[in-house]
């Protein structure tokens, strides 16, 4: 089997988590910097073996899009079209940084790693990655 990498898109960095091969366990993997996100994700998928791509889909909490989806929605369509043979899909995304927060929290992270951005953004898309291993079982 091949890995699921899952992606926590941001306008300025973005996170980045993965499986393992089995697709049992999601573990954060990196927060890049959005600008090198493309060539970043390239790079990974020439070293290991991905099966699909899952991104958040940013919302609201009505259900409205929010205002960093057409950004997202820009980025899907790139890789849609560069890199066919690695689906991309989407995955409501919406509280994920509020559960990311309360994870550091509850793990017991001091203030000041609790205001580390990029490990927010990483914990985010780890996050996204375990919702969508659940609602596939």
């Amino acid at each position: 089997m091949a890995r699921i990498l899952s992606i926590d898109y941001g306008k300025k960095r973005t996170g980045i988590a993965v499986t393992d091969p089995l697709q049992i366990i999601a573990g954060g993997l990196a927060t890049v910097s959005t600008s090198e996100l493309f060539d970043w994700l390239k790079a990974y998928l020439a070293k290991e073996q991905v099966e699909r791509i899952v991104i958040g889909e940013p919302r609201q909490p009505n259900g409205q899009p929010s205002e960093n989806l057409q950004r997202v929605q820009q980025f899907v369509n790139r890789w849609r079209k560069a890199v066919p043979e690695v689906p991309i899909e989407y995955f409501d995304e919406r509280f994920t940084s509020v559960l990311a927060h309360q994870a550091m929290i509850d793990g017991g992270l001091k203030k000041k790693a609790r205001q580390d951005k990029g490990l927010v953004d990483e914990i985010s898309a780890t996050i996204i990655l375990e919702d969508y291993l659940r609602s596939r079982r």
